[in-house]
């Protein structure tokens, strides 16, 4: 069954559309990244698939049922999400955070027994935090908690992982190392839908992109098929060097500083 359908979705904060007339398909056991410019609707559109906010018009299915239909308990055994920002007021340690993944899988007032810190472990294992478990949480890196925050969503066990720029705050080498492990859990049955910003990991990685626009869907397909030079300088506006990487056989982006851009219109 199809873990997350959305057609003809529809938002907007104010009078303008920010997400206008969207419609896609996370396929099971994919990869699929979502990247765009600045403003483009990406992480709004992440929070209407995850039922944060509720869209104006259209419609999201999870499993084939409606996202409407879910309680949120339910949605959070199905969903796991990773926000861009994610504020904790009080410091908690990082397994406090990270089991806290495991609230769905509990009563309301049960506490964790052996399985469930069990399985915090391993996701702060997975993640390389675990190293980490006694810190306090407002003690760490902006790297280091965007790692706690994907253990903790590893943790809730579901089977649909959304992510809004997990590698954000991260190094070069932590951020390969989100990807390959997510691409590990892709392998694993996880489906998993990704915002990026960096579209050399959307092509290395994702076997799908979706290209947003002002709210708009501008094109769905495989990286090769959707990150190239014509696609890019018109959405992004801008020049572009697209190749493909020797090592790799994936398509790499280049930008091109003002001096090169303009060598080219000359």
């Amino acid at each position: 069954m199809t873990p997350i359908e959305a057609s003809g979705l529809h938002f907007s904060y104010g009078r303008a559309p920010v997400i206008d007339d969207v419609s896609l398909t996370l396929a099971p056991g994919e990869m699929l990244g979502v990247i765009g410019p600045n403003g483009s609707g990406k992480s709004t559109l992440m929070r209407l698939l995850s039922a944060v906010l509720r869209p104006s018009g259209g419609e999201i299915r999870v499993h084939g049922r409606p996202i409407t239909s879910y309680s949120r308990r339910d949605l959070a055994r199905a969903i796991a999400v990773v926000p861009q920002d994610t504020v904790i007021e009080f410091p908690f340690s990082v397994t406090e955070v990270v089991l806290m993944g495991r609230s769905p899988h509990l009563g309301g007032f049960a506490f964790e027994g052996d399985r469930d810190i069990d399985v915090a472990r391993r996701a702060m294992q997975r993640t390389g935090v675990l190293e980490l478990a006694e810190r306090s949480i407002h003690e760490l890196s902006g790297g280091e908690r965007q790692r706690v925050i994907l253990a903790r969503a590893l943790a809730q066990e579901a089977d649909i992982l959304l992510l809004d720029e997990p590698a954000a705050f991260l190094d070069i080498r932590h951020g390969v190392e989100i990807y390959d492990l997510l691409q590990t859990l892709q392998h694993e049955g996880r489906s998993i839908l990704t915002v990026l910003h960096d579209l050399n990991l959307a092509a290395l990685y994702c076997d799908r992109v979706a290209l947003l626009k002002a709210g708009r869907l501008v094109r769905i397909g495989t990286p090769s098929e959707v990150i190239t030079y014509a696609v890019l300088t018109e959405v992004y506006e801008t020049e572009v060097y697209v190749d493909i990487n020797d090592v790799t056989g994936a398509i790499n982006v280049l930008p091109l500083s003002r001096v090169y851009r303009e060598r080219l219109r000359r």
